[in-house]
């Protein structure tokens, strides 16, 4: 399949659907000339634009000049086909009003929830929450650690045994560990809690920086020879860093309430597939 092609497959999938649920302010005419007229029809720069926003990255890359011929065809040929479906009396159809219906309720959906987020998401909420996050990473430590991961016990300590009469750590990881860190010598880079099995973190956490275990430590992987290499306190990212993150996450969870609250306020009755009343179980009420 061709770049062609694929450019405008996609951009008609976004005449289609994308564009629909991301309305956008028109531009100033003197800054959004006419690109093409559909029997008179108006097609402005702005539409070739916002249709390019909705394609895959690849494609949004370098100028709009490489994609602006498609775009505009693809432009062209919507405007023609929805000229013709009108025509044909499709706008009319029942089913099509359906859908047009739900549509209009998904894009309404999404203006409402994106006008909640505006006023509500602020920069004052994203740093109140960045400062809690770091809070929370205060006085948290972080160690760096090695490990040769073995199938069995047996296997586990013959590796201590090795260690204990001078062996190389970093060397006998590369030559008995089963784990995707053996190439790095056994090497797992620095590592909070949570971020290993809980076992794994704690044998490592108990060990002095240089210290071996004495023991093999079991987890779900195997048998595990841990020397810990490193620790020290947790820095916390910048706000610049997880800004980003917690937006999204902020988003969902305000997006979330906010549905909630209007449910709450809302006279909701559920039926059953057959349209049925549903008949709460007996006793599930009573306390």
């Amino acid at each position: 399949m061709t770049p062609t092609l694929l450019v405008r497959m996609f951009a008609v999938a976004v005449l289609v659907i994308g564009a629909a649920f991301a309305p956008t302010p028109a531009p100033a005419a003197e800054k959004d000339p006419v690109v093409a007229l559909v029997n008179g029809v108006k097609i402005h720069r702005s539409d070739v634009e916002e249709a390019r926003t909705r394609l895959p990255e690849r494609f949004r890359q370098g100028s709009i000049e490489g994609v602006f011929g498609i775009l505009v065809n693809t432009l062209i040929d919507s405007k023609l086909m929805a000229a013709e479906a009108r025509r044909q009396g499709i706008a009319a159809d029942p089913a099509f009003k359906r859908r047009m219906a739900m549509v209009t309720e998904r894009v309404l959906e999404r203006a409402l929830l994106t006008r909640h987020l505006e006023r509500t998401l602020t920069d004052a909420v994203l740093k109140k929450a960045y400062a809690g996050m770091v809070g929370k990473m205060s006085g948290k430590k972080e160690i760096r650690a090695r490990h040769i991961l073995l199938k069995t016990k047996k296997e586990a300590l013959a590796v201590i045994a090795e260690l204990n009469k001078g062996a190389d750590f970093a060397e006998l990881a590369k030559k008995k560990s089963i784990g995707p860190s053996k190439e790095a010598g056994g090497d797992l880079g620095y590592f909070g809690e949570g971020q290993m099995v809980p076992a794994f973190f704690k044998a490592a956490f108990a060990l002095d920086v240089g210290a071996v275990s004495k023991v093999p430590v079991e987890t779900r992987f195997g048998w595990h020879v841990i020397k810990l290499e490193d620790k020290r306190d947790v820095k916390p990212p910048t706000f610049a860093e997880v800004r980003e993150r917690l937006s999204a996450e902020l988003s969902r969870k305000i997006g979330g309430e906010y549905i909630e609250s209007l449910r709450k306020k809302a006279k909701v009755k559920r039926f059953n597939p057959d349209g049925t009343p549903i008949r709460k179980k007996a006793g599930k009420d009573k306390k």
